[in-house]
């Protein structure tokens, strides 16, 4: 499913999207957008049970007992899990139009994940010193979303991963973003709506406010 939300392509597929794929057409999209032949982008998916390593990755962090395929992702940050049951969102948006202010695009981001999972009676929050979206207190203190980013000319790429219902055991295989003394838990795990659809309607609710906070797009001379 296509449709266009503030000028940008805001893409939806369903089933499986092999990470390949996925990080072919960003690159394209990215140098497009970069040379004025294609809009932004925002695309929404999951895919197959797989690791991503970023580019402050540790090896010592990885002990993957199932297997999973390992990607060299580009992004920032450390090794990250994907797999069914996780909305993967990729955000392909061009700063130079939006302000050249990458901690904005970091801060605004989280602010929307914050929004979506509002709408689902999730008190998610951002946690000083420590990369992701958390719930919780105390030992039930856990991470429901991860975030990693690259800007490649100005243009952004990979973005974020909120888990819905997830095999929460396939993070065991790592130390999810080198933090290894808090859990990670899922929309599911806290007894909430768990369907794909209804994330996805939560994140469209709240995307113009996202790109609001960014300020408004102005021509590159």
């Amino acid at each position: 499913m296509t449709e266009s939300i503030d000028g940008i392509e805001w893409k939806v597929s369903d089933g499986l999207v092999p990470y390949e794929e996925a990080l072919a057409f960003m690159e394209e999209r990215a140098a497009a957008i970069r040379a004025g032949s294609a809009v932004e982008c925002v695309w929404l998916l999951e895919h197959p049970p797989l690791f991503t390593a970023g580019t402050s990755a540790d090896p010592a962090e990885l002990s993957n007992p199932l297997g999973f395929p390992v990607h060299h992702a580009g992004r920032g940050g450390r090794y990250t899990y994907h797999g069914p049951g996780q909305r993967i969102g990729y955000l392909m948006l061009d700063l130079d139009r939006r302000g050249r202010d990458v901690r904005r695009f970091v801060h605004a981001l989280e602010g929307w994940i914050i929004a979506a999972l509002a709408d689902f009676g999730v008190a998610a929050r951002r946690a000083p010193g420590r990369i992701g979206i958390w719930v919780g207190a105390g030992p039930a203190e856990a991470k429901i979303a991860a975030l990693g980013l690259r800007v490649k000319r100005w243009v952004t790429l990979h973005g974020f991963a909120i888990n819905v219902d997830p095999n929460l055991s396939h993070f065991t295989g790592i130390v999810p973003c080198g933090i290894a003394e808090f859990g990670v838990t899922s929309l599911a795990a806290q007894g909430k709506d768990s369907s794909m659809k209804s994330l996805d309607a939560a994140l469209e609710r709240h995307f113009t406010s996202f790109l609001n906070e960014l300020g408004p797009p102005h021509e590159v001379t």
